[in-house]
């Protein structure tokens, strides 16, 4: 229910290990669907690279059902769950982090390679400009004329917008609010009109 970061620009980084070139991109992913498209368009993008590994949290930080990570080849537990555990330990949701490795001619050794895939993630991620991501609720509302006034103050208190109206003998329509406010805001509504003016949840959104 709490808003959350998600990232306001993609990022490109790189660093040589040992003679092993890490580039690192990292992007909004708002879902798996788009995780994984856009792990394949690094691909494509860096065709000569012997590993793409990768990892996304693709929606909020704490759901556990929109995690994913590959090590593309790379010793088991080497690279996909050290990035994994760079993007949660962020607290950025809705992101997805590839990491294209050119071998350079020298073994890393596992604890190496983990140090590696794990640090160049945690070094774009402290660059990473990240914007809030807020979760909001549909409100469904009928008000008369005279109220319209008190609605519109209290909408504005919340930062709420209309998202469908109807202006017939009465108004009609759904509010977006955000879900955390959507509580007080209610409550504010249904007191401050005497009880005339009846907010009902619909549904939920993000935005």
């Amino acid at each position: 229910m709490s808003p959350y970061p998600v990232p306001a620009a993609p990022l490109v980084w790189e660093q040589d290990i040992k003679k092993s070139r890490f580039i690192v991109y990292l992007a909004h992913t708002p879902d798996p669907e788009a995780a994984k498209a856009f792990i394949d368009s690094v691909r494509a993008r860096e065709p000569s690279a012997g590993h793409h590994c990768w990892a996304f949290v693709a929606g909020a930080p704490p759901d556990s059902r929109v995690l994913g990570f590959s090590d593309d080849g790379e010793p088991s537990g080497t690279a996909g769950k050290p990035i994994l555990a760079q993007l949660q330990g962020s607290g950025i949701g809705e992101i997805t982090a590839v990491v294209s490795r050119y071998f350079g001619g020298i073994k890393l050794g596992t604890g190496g390679l983990v140090r590696a895939y794990g640090g160049t993630v945690a070094s774009a991620l402290a660059q990473l400009e990240t914007r809030e991501r807020r979760i909001m609720g549909c409100l469904r509302v009928s008000v008369d004329y005279g109220d319209m006034a008190l609605l519109e103050f209290l909408l504005g208190e919340v930062q709420g917008q209309w998202l469908e109206v109807d202006y017939g003998a009465e108004v009609k329509g759904v509010l977006s609010v955000e879900a955390r406010t959507i509580p007080e805001f209610c409550r504010q509504l249904r007191d401050r009109s005497q009880g005339r003016v009846v907010a009902r949840p619909v549904e939920s959104a993000s935005g």
